[in-house]
């Protein structure tokens, strides 16, 4: 199986990453985290993306916030599928990190999920990686039943209830 590189420009943005590390653990995805920023290591930036297929890498998340030009300098570097994690901000919420991430030129794209939307980023790997992977195809599958029947159960108690 391929791996899913998790890369964050600051230690500080972990907190709302854990999900998708947590996610990707569930699924017995292996991956690696790192720190990396696109403006204080873009050498270590353009190092790991576009080395990333030869290193065993199938998908890179990349989460950052405000300028959050992460996601886009390593897709610049590899022709791998690149998710960017806008991370909120103080100043404008995150639609700062989000604006970064989505309005890319022509030819580089970045798959982008909402402004702290660390476990839907996992999910968008784990279904990227489960086109070549048969047995994770069939964990996301048990996953979306397990969500439906979640949602079933709820109702049901909220329908006996009203």
């Amino acid at each position: 199986m391929r791996k899913v590189a998790v890369i964050m420009g600051s230690d500080s943005d972990l907190d709302t990453m854990r999900p998708c590390i947590s996610r990707l653990k569930e699924f017995g995805v292996p991956m690696e985290v790192r720190v990396i920023s696109a403006h204080r290591t873009p050498t270590a930036a353009e190092e790991l993306a576009s080395h990333a297929r030869e290193n065993g890498f199938g998908v890179l998340i990349a989460a950052a916030g405000k300028a959050a030009h992460l996601a886009g300098v390593l897709a610049a570097y590899t022709t791998l599928p690149v998710i960017g994690v806008p991370i909120k901000t103080s100043m404008m919420g995150g639609l700062d990190s989000l604006l970064s991430m989505v309005q890319m030129p022509k030819g580089i794209p970045v798959a982008t999920v909402a402004v702290d939307g660390a476990d839907n980023a996992a999910l968008l790997a784990v279904q990227m990686l489960s086109l070549s992977d048969h047995t994770l195809a069939e964990k996301l599958a048990w996953f979306k039943q397990d969500m439906a029947a979640g949602v079933a159960a709820k109702d049901k108690k909220i329908q006996e209830a009203f």
